[in-house]
C-alpha cells in the first residue's frame, strides 16, 4: 500500500505535531513515488498574509532522506523566528503540481491554487500545571444557592424571588419598564461557600464565577463599581473567606472581568444619578469622561456595546482607564490579592491586543500561577476581529480560552452522529493551539450564553422562536430521559479531551432550558440527578490519576457515523516508548462496537455507552 504524500497530523510527516515554539525546529517530510523519480520538491512558506500581504513566500528545498517501500522520503527543517500564523504548501516542480491541504491533515495534488496548511508559532510560555488534569465548575452567582436567606434587598428596583423553582422573568421585554434581568433569586457568596464540600466531592478543582461586582442587573455584566462586591452577594470579607475555604478544599476561584464596557447606571457613567460621583454622562469635567466616546452619531449619544444604551463602551487604551484596571492598585491586582486565582475576560475579541497584554502583565505580577482565560467563540489561533489578526495565543496575552468550537463538535456528534466531522474539529485545534493553551482550555457543554446541554441534545431547535416559545417549551418525559443518556455520553467525551472540562452549574442534575434567561434558572437542589453526579465524580478521579489526561497528546483511533475512538498519550522525552496512556470509545449507535487497539487487544462499548480505560505501558 502506497504511503500518503503528506499528512500534517502524522508525526512521521510533521514532527513535532501541533504548534511550535519560536526558535524550535519543525521537521516536514514528503513521501513521493520512487517509480516517478527524480524529484526536487520545495517547501513554500509565508508568514500570515493578513499581516504581511505583500511578502513573497519562502522557498526551501527538501533533501532526500531514505526509500521506504515504493516511496522516496524527502525532508526539510523550518525554525520560526516570529510568533503567529504561517501558511505552507509544497511545490513538486514537476508538471506545475503542488501539494495542498485536502482534509483531515491529508493532501491533494493540483496545478490549481488550493488551500494551504497552517503552522502556528508561539513564544515559549510555561504551562500552568496547577490547572491541568482538573475540573472546572461555572457558577452564575444569583442562581446557585442562597446561603443567607435573611439579607435585605439593597435596592428598591430589584425584584426578589421566593418562588425559586419557577423560571426567570422574561416578560414584558428588555425595556425600562420590563422585568428581564431585574429579578433576583438571592444566590450569594455564602451559598457558594456552604456548597464547597459538595463541589469537592464532585471533583471540582476550579470555580469560574460570572460577575460578582455591584451591578444593576442580575447578570452583573453592567458593572457599577469594580471595587465592590454586589451587596446581595456579600462583601469583600465574604469573598476572601470564600477563597480561603475554597483553597483549603483544593479549589481555585476565577473571576469574570468585564472591561469592554461598564453600566450606564454606575459610579463611572452615572446616567441615573444613583451615585454621588460626577459621572461621565453628567459632565465633561468628570474624571471618567475620557473613558467614553460621546458623539451625536450614536443613537444614544455615546458609543455603547452592540447598541445597548445600558452598556456604554470604554476606551480601553485611555491611560487613566488602563491604570484603573491594570495598575499597581488596580482592579485586577486588588481582587487577586483578595484571594482570586485568575480572571476570565468577557468579549476578549473586542479588547485591543495592547490592553490584553497589559492585563496579562498585571495578572502575572501577582504570580505566574494566576490564570488568564478569554471568551473566544471561534478558533483563537486564526481569529480575526475588526480586520485584525488576534494575538491571543502568541504567548504574551491569554493562557487559554473558552472552547466553544469543541462544544459545537461534541454536541453535534452526540445528537446527530458523524464522528469524522467531530474528529476533524478536535484535531484542528490540537494542530494549532500551543500546549499552554491546549491543556488549560475551558471545555463546556453549556454556559450562561448557550442552551443547556440536555436541551440542545434532545429538544427542538430554538432558531426562529421568541422568548415566550422558549419559556413554555420543555422536554417531554421521553425526550428528557433520552437527553440524559446523550448527556452522559457527551460528558465522558468532554472529560477525556485536552483541557479542563467545565460543568455549568446544574448540568450535573440535567437542568434544562433554552437561551438567556432560561439557561440561568435557580439550581434545583431537590432534583434527582439520575447518577450524573457519581459519573462526574468518577471521571474526575480518573482524570486526576491519569497523567495522559493532564498533558497527553490526542489521537483519533476511530471516527465513524456513530463511533469515536480516542487515545491520549504522555511519554517522557527520554523514554518515548513508555508512559501514561488512556483510551476512550464512544458509541452512540444501537449495537455494540469493538475497537482493535494499535498495540494489540481491543476495547468494547455497548450501545449508547462509553468505555474508557488506562492502558499504561
Amino acid at each position: 500500500m502506497s504511503m500518503p504524500v503528506y499528512d500534517s497530523y502524522n508525526s512521521f510527516y510533521k514532527s513535532p505535531f501541533g504548534a511550535i515554539a519560536i526558535g524550535k525546529t519543525v521537521h516536514l517530510r514528503l513521501a513521493l513515488s520512487a517509480a516517478a523519480a527524480p524529484w526536487s520538491p520545495r517547501l513554500m512558506l509565508r508568514y500570515d498574509p493578513l499581516l504581511q500581504p505583500d511578502a513573497a513566500p519562502l522557498s526551501l528545498p527538501l533533501q532526500y532522506e531514505q526509500t521506504l517501500s515504493d516511496s522516496e522520503i524527502f525532508g526539510v527543517d523550518f525554525t520560526p523566528a516570529q510568533a503567529g500564523l504561517y501558511e505552507y504548501w509544497f511545490d513538486l516542480y514537476r508538471d506545475y503540481c503542488k501539494v495542498w491541504l485536502a482534509d483531515w491533515g491529508n493532501c491533494e495534488l493540483s496545478v490549481q491554487p488550493g488551500k494551504p496548511y497552517t503552522l502556528f508559532a508561539y513564544e515559549d510560555t510555561p504551562l500552568p500545571e496547577q490547572l491541568t488534569g482538573g475540573v472546572m465548575y461555572q457558577i452564575f452567582p444569583d442562581r446557585f444557592y442562597e446561603g443567607d436567606p435573611d439579607k435585605p434587598n439593597p435596592f428598591a428596583d430589584r425584584i426578589y424571588r421566593t418562588d425559586k423553582q419557577n423560571a426567570p422573568y422574561y416578560h414584558p421585554n428588555e425595556e425600562p419598564d420590563g422585568y428581564l434581568n431585574r429579578d433576583y433569586f438571592g444566590g450569594d457568596l455564602a451559598g457558594i461557600r456552604q456548597k464547597l464540600p459538595y463541589l469537592a466531592r464532585l471533583g471540582v478543582s476550579c470555580i469560574y464565577c460570572n460577575p460578582i461586582f455591584e451591578s444593576h442587573a442580575n447578570h452583573r455584566y453592567n458593572t457599577a463599581d469594580y471595587f465592590k462586591i454586589d451587596p446581595m452577594l456579600g462583601t469583600q470579607e465574604d469573598f476572601t473567606a470564600l477563597c480561603s475555604q475554597a483553597h483549603a478544599h483544593g479549589i481555585r476561584i476565577i473571576l469574570d472581568g468585564v472591561f469592554s464596557h461598564t453600566g450606564a447606571d454606575s459610579v463611572y457613567f452615572n446616567q441615573n444619578r444613583r451615585y454621588p460621583t460626577v459621572g461621565a454622562f453628567q459632565s465633561t469635567e468628570s474624571s471618567y469622561r475620557n473613558w467614553f466616546d460621546f458623539d451625536p452619531k450614536y443613537p444614544c449619544g455615546y458609543r455603547s456595546w452592540w447598541g445597548f444604551a445600558s452598556l456604554p463602551e470604554v476606551n480601553e487604551n485611555d491611560p487613566s482607564y488602563q491604570a484603573f484596571i491594570c495598575g499597581e492598585n488596580g482592579v485586577l491586582r486588588h481582587w487577586l490579592r483578595a484571594g482570586a486565582d485568575g480572571w476570565r475576560l468577557d468579549v476578549v475579541d473586542e479588547l485591543p491586543d495592547e490592553f490584553i497584554a497589559a492585563i496579562r502583565t498585571a495578572v502575572k505580577a501577582e504570580g505566574d500561577d494566576k490564570l488568564l482565560l478569554g471568551e473566544v467563540w471561534e478558533d483563537a489561533a486564526t481569529k480575526v476581529s475588526y480586520g485584525d489578526r488576534r494575538r491571543f495565543l502568541w504567548g504574551q496575552e491569554l493562557d487559554s480560552v473558552m472552547n466553544y468550537p469543541w462544544r459545537t463538535a461534541v454536541l453535534n456528534f452526540i445528537r446527530q452522529g458523524n464522528g469524522l466531522s467531530c474528529a476533524r474539529s478536535l484535531m484542528a485545534l490540537c494542530d494549532r493551539y500551543p500546549p499552554f493553551a491546549l491543556h488549560t482550555l475551558m471545555n463546556s457543554l453549556s454556559t450562561h450564553d448557550t442552551e443547556r446541554a440536555v436541551t440542545a441534545l434532545a429538544g427542538p431547535s430554538a432558531e426562529g422562536h421568541d422568548r415566550r416559545w422558549q419559556a413554555h417549551t420543555l422536554l417531554t418525559e421521553q425526550q428528557y430521559l433520552y437527553g440524559k443518556k446523550l448527556l452522559r455520553l457527551a460528558m465522558q467525551l468532554q472529560f477525556f479531551l485536552p483541557g479542563n472540562p467545565c460543568v455549568y452549574y446544574g448540568d450535573e442534575i440535567a437542568m434544562q432550558g433554552y437561551r438567556d434567561p432560561f439557561n440561568r434558572a435557580y439550581y434545583d437542589w431537590s432534583a434527582d440527578d439520575g447518577g450524573l453526579r457519581d459519573l462526574i465524580a468518577g471521571m474526575a478521579a480518573f482524570r486526576r490519576s491519569t497523567p495522559a489526561l493532564h498533558i497527553g497528546q490526542l489521537q483519533i483511533l476511530a471516527a465513524e457515523e456513530n463511533i469515536l475512538g480516542l487515545l491520549r498519550t504522555a511519554c517522557p522525552p527520554e523514554d518515548p516508548n513508555h508512559g501514561s496512556r488512556a483510551v476512550l470509545l464512544v458509541n452512540r449507535g444501537e449495537t455494540d462496537y469493538t475497537l482493535s487497539l494499535p498495540w494489540g487487544g481491543e476495547i468494547t462499548a455497548a450501545a449508547m455507552s462509553c468505555t474508557y480505560a488506562k492502558t499504561d505501558r
